[in-house]
């Protein structure tokens, strides 16, 4: 297996997940790679989350150990001699730190964009509130309510197609994509009691995906998530 680039902790994952046409996502679709579905849905995922802890080569930079992450993804499967992997295609993904958008844009050739960010991790007795927020022009938000226990992610279920992917993919040209792993254990997952979405999809991801401005999300849940690690990437 490949070297550790990237360790962390990824916790409060909030993730919003959408049906859209598969047509929509063919130019974004990295070679060698095919759109993943569930029971012949395809998906994306809008995903709100704490980067904890983060080590780059296991050396931890100072200022960039903690911060957020909002990022709108999709599902794909890549075939591997007898293996197939589950992965995501990012579109784009929100940091407030402009190193970190330096470094995975040289290295992984992914989509990053810094802006302004902030959260909130409410505790109460009885429930999490959740918000991560970023800024462009205005304020984009996306927070959810839910209960504090903690349930297992059930097998076969649509939560188990969002998180259950452990691979991502980028595309580079027509030809060419860069793929590398990410380990974490399987993660627990909460009862959401309610949620709000606030984000401006045109101007933050292209004309492409405004039509979700007006889209009820078929789910939205949050994830506990866990430790993780990001693996050194090769070219397919």
């Amino acid at each position: 297996m490949a070297n550790n680039f990237l360790t962390a902790e990824w916790r409060k994952l909030i993730l919003a997940n959408y049906a859209v046409d598969p047509k929509i996502l063919l130019p974004y679709l990295p070679a060698h790679t095919e759109l993943d579905l569930w029971n012949n849905v395809c998906y994306v995922s809008i995903v709100g989350f704490m980067f904890l802890n983060t080590k780059l080569k296991s050396i931890p930079i100072p200022f960039h150990r903690n911060f957020e992450e909002a990022n709108l993804r999709f599902y794909v499967k890549h075939q591997h001699g007898h293996e197939s992997r589950r992965g995501a295609v990012f579109i784009k993904e929100i940091v407030p730190k402009p190193i970190i958008s330096l470094v995975a844009n040289t290295i992984y050739k992914e989509h990053y964009e810094t802006m302004r960010m902030n959260h909130i991790w409410d505790e109460k007795k009885d429930s999490w509130f959740v918000k991560y927020a970023w800024k462009k022009e205005n304020w984009n938000s996306i927070s959810i309510e839910t209960g504090k226990k903690r349930l297992p992610i059930l097998p076969e279920s649509e939560a188990e197609f969002i998180t259950e992917h452990y691979w991502g993919y980028t595309k580079l040209n027509d030809r060419k994509t860069s793929e590398y792993g990410v380990e974490h254990p399987r993660w627990e997952m909460y009862e959401t009691k309610k949620y709000n979405i606030g984000i401006d999809f045109e101007l933050l991801y292209g004309p492409d995906f405004a039509f979700l401005k007006n889209e009820k999300p078929i789910s939205v849940f949050m994830a506990e998530g866990s430790a993780i690690a990001v693996k050194s990437g090769r070219t397919i």
